[in-house]
């Protein structure tokens, strides 16, 4: 009897570490405006891509559109802010992604890990790597982007997501 009480407390501490952790958020929407656009005024656009915008973004990226509603903000310095989710390995990962005028990638930002593995991503020496980079950049792990050990996942999600929100402002933002 007294053995099957020691049992009961380890069962509990089993179960309770399998249970899925909570999600951690690191930055509000308007946190990550003040960091990748600061000082400017971001204007909430509502952009809704048609069946040939979502067509030739996947054409153009390589990577499937995963919603119709792009959540834009038009940057009064010129540029975007886009508020993105790519997914995870078990859970989507929530990402802020701004374009200067021109359509390079000003910053990239992470505002919630939902899955609490790979968070090396958030190492902004990690994430300057998308700096600069512009419609038609390969964005892969090995090549152009420096993988990061134990978040290879989160790191070739991250690229992708990138990459398709680079197709996304030349096909749907950047006349708008």
């Amino acid at each position: 009897m007294r053995h099957g009480f020691s049992l009961i407390p380890l069962a509990l501490v089993a179960a309770l570490g399998a249970a899925p952790a909570a999600a951690e958020t690191y930055l509000t929407v308007a946190q990550a405006q003040a960091i990748l656009c600061p000082g400017a005024v971001l204007t909430p656009v509502t952009v809704t891509l048609t069946d040939e915008q979502a067509a030739a973004i996947e054409a153009d990226s390589g990577v499937g559109v995963r919603s119709r509603q792009v959540r834009a903000f038009k940057v009064s310095s010129g540029g975007w802010m886009v508020v993105d989710e790519v997914p995870g390995e078990h859970a989507a990962l929530p990402i802020a992604v701004a374009f200067d005028r021109r359509g390079a990638v000003r910053g990239v930002e992470i505002l919630e890990d939902r899955e609490h593995d790979g968070d090396g991503v958030r190492d902004p020496a990690w994430r300057a790597q998308f700096v600069g980079k512009r419609r038609g950049a390969p964005l892969r792990l090995g090549g152009d982007i420096r993988p990061i050990a134990g978040a290879l996942v989160s790191c070739r999600r991250i690229a992708d997501g990138v990459r398709r929100l680079l197709s996304t402002h030349a096909i749907a933002l950047s006349a708008g």
